[in-house]
């Protein structure tokens, strides 16, 4: 058993984390679940799969990367959610619906939401500037595999977003 003070700490620590990175939790939720409700439910036991691994991370990789280690990890496997149907956008590309006002930001979010779970994982590391290289660290596969997928990955967003301009391969 820790000592009180060390627990103490711990949770200062935890609590510090996730008010620093919890946009990392949101964007999480908004991808994987529909409703708010669902997205809230998600973003709890996210929390708490990290509290319950925090104590055991080594600091050895960056804390975002652990987080989405686990975030993702979670997400994947509460995941049992309906697809939604996607909506028609203009000729909008996949980057700056990212950086674009709420509502398009919303639509790609839809469309990422259709994807499947490795999909989903890929589109959410890359949309955050992670290098193939982390991405592929941090899902256990190869860089190569990362830069496949992320590139079909992109085709089929470009299609689900534009479906009148862009035919399917």
């Amino acid at each position: 058993m820790q000592p009180i003070g060390y627990m103490i700490l711990l949770k200062q620590e935890f609590t510090r984390m996730i008010s620093q990175y919890q946009g990392i939790l949101h964007k999480v939720c908004r991808i994987y679940r529909d409703t708010p409700e669902d997205r809230e439910d998600l973003f709890q036991e996210m929390v708490f799969q990290l509290w319950k691994a925090y104590p055991s991370y080594r600091k050895e990789a960056k804390v975002t990367t652990w987080m989405y280690k686990i975030v993702l990890s979670t997400a994947v496997a509460k995941y049992r959610k309906k697809r939604l149907a996607t909506t028609s956008i203009s000729s909008t590309e996949i980057a700056v619906a990212e950086s674009a006002d709420h509502p398009e930001r919303e639509r790609l979010y839809r469309a990422i939401s259709t994807l499947s779970e490795a999909e989903k994982a890929i589109v959410t590391l890359y949309l955050d500037d992670y290098s193939y290289e982390e991405i592929a660290e941090m899902l256990g596969v190869t860089t190569n595999y990362v830069g496949v997928r992320l590139h079909r990955i992109k085709e089929k967003l470009i299609h689900l977003l534009n479906p009148r301009t862009h035919e399917p391969r």
